[in-house]
């Protein structure tokens, strides 16, 4: 019933006017001209092409573009793999495929012939672009690891440095879903992990160039095994630890979402709303109105357009101090079969932030940004 209601909608819808087959291929980059993007009307998702577990970086001082890169789109070695997406824009709504990380049919050799290139996580560390990049097994998920590389531009090709975690070098297993963090004193961090009973969410000190762990720093657990996505982000005397729960591979049945706790140390410990710890495999519990403790996304909306919502990006800050957050779902438009992206306004309370409805949106207004030169 959810699902006709939407599509309903959707049949009335003008702005929805389009391709649901395109695969890779997206609306191009359109400068609205004047001296500023402001108000630009998006609906979700605004890539519709299979983008999960996306990266967003604001490189608009240097280049004049904001870069979204995703998980590897299709199969080893097929005719349409791109091996680690890289996308542009102007202002986060309308976004251009831009070609492969690594350059043409490239990817890291490494890995086992199983492994695909997952969930980047983009930076721009002393004075070059570093890219961390996970290479995953889903059958033998003890495997999994994660990669830096490195380049001159965004867009790459990036040169790969090879392993930065794993289980042999730090002891946990599954050892994907990277995440850079640095702090206000220019400390630099590595988040990192997934599901397993040796695994969850670990941080560990980096080198002054974040290319490796510094020496004698030990890994700390700071989440649950049956979490993974992990994104932080400090927030008035606060770290923030994001992180996804759940199903993401059910189609329509998914029932991944965004989790939320927080810490006055970045390497914890992070408790909920509710006071409950991030270790705790309970953190996200489903009560009796259906809804899940300590839960910022809840992963699908009321009319059944997405489901198994999660894995965000970093936050990013428009020109008006607006925040905004990109995360992949499953979506209607295409039976739930591939993971488009999304683009959510995070908002903050006194202490906490949170989605306006908790929920992914159809529609809205984007971010406010500047021309650039």
């Amino acid at each position: 019933m959810r699902k006709s209601l939407f599509l309903c909608l959707l049949a009335g819808a003008a702005c929805l006017a389009c391709d649901h087959k395109q695969k890779l291929d997206e609306r191009p980059v359109v400068d609205p001209g004047g001296t500023e993007h402001q108000g630009v009307p998006y609906t979700n998702p605004v890539i519709k092409a299979n983008c999960p577990d996306p990266s967003i970086f604001d490189d608009r001082e240097r280049t004049g573009y904001i870069y979204a890169y995703s998980t590897q789109n299709g199969a080893n070695g097929s005719a349409t793999v791109v091996y680690l997406p890289v996308y542009r824009s102007k202002d986060m709504v309308s976004w251009e495929l831009v070609g492969n990380a690594f350059g043409g049919l490239s990817r890291p050799t490494w890995g086992q012939d199983v492994t695909r290139v997952w969930a980047p996580d983009i930076n721009y560390i002393g004075g070059q672009y570093v890219l961390y990049y996970a290479l995953g097994h889903l059958e033998h998920s003890e495997l999994g690891t994660s990669g830096v590389a490195v380049s001159d531009s965004p867009t790459g090709p990036f040169r790969d440095l090879g392993i930065i975690v794993s289980l042999e070098n730090t002891g946990v297993s599954n050892s994907i879903d990277p995440n850079y963090f640095e702090d206000d004193d220019g400390s630099k961090y590595l988040f990192w992990g997934s599901y397993g009973a040796a695994s969850g969410i670990w941080v560990v000190d980096l080198t002054d160039d974040g290319l490796a762990i510094r020496p004698g720093s030990e890994p700390v657990k700071v989440a649950g095994n049956n979490m993974e996505g992990t994104m932080v982000h400090k927030h008035g005397g606060y770290y923030y630890l994001f992180a996804s729960m759940g199903n993401s591979f059910a189609g329509g049945e998914s029932t991944y979402r965004v989790v939320i706790g927080r810490s006055t140390s970045v390497k914890g410990p992070y408790t909920g709303p509710n006071g409950w710890s991030m270790i705790n495999d309970t953190y996200s519990r489903q009560q009796a109105d259906g809804s899940f403790t300590n839960t910022i996304m809840e992963g699908y909306d009321a009319y059944g357009a997405f489901v198994g919502t999660g894995h965000n990006s970093e936050i990013l800050t428009d020109d008006n101090g607006e925040d905004w957050m990109c995360m992949h779902a499953r979506w209607s438009g295409d039976n739930y079969a591939a993971r488009p992206m999304i683009l959510e306004r995070v908002y903050w309370n006194a202490e906490w932030p949170y989605f306006k409805t908790g929920r992914p949106t159809i529609s809205g207004t984007g971010p406010y940004f500047k021309a650039s030169d």
